[in-house]
């Protein structure tokens, strides 16, 4: 029995492109504070090829920028 994840859930996750749009950067610039730990994300697809990032996460993440 093999687990399928809830599109639901999934689709609450952001892209790199939509970080990079919701914070006025490029994509670049969010793959690498997702590489220096800043930014927290997680791997899904086949490989964990694909970056999704939890609002929450971004969110600290923008909270940390303003201090």
């Amino acid at each position: 029995m093999s687990k399928r994840p809830n599109p639901d859930a999934l689709r609450a996750l952001l892209t790199v492109r939509e970080v990079s749009e919701l914070d006025g950067c490029s994509e670049k610039t969010v793959r690498r504070a997702i590489e220096a730990g800043l930014l927290e994300a997680v791997r899904i697809g086949p490989g964990g090829r694909l970056l999704r990032i939890d609002p929450a996460a971004h969110a600290l993440y923008r909270q940390r920028l303003r201090e």
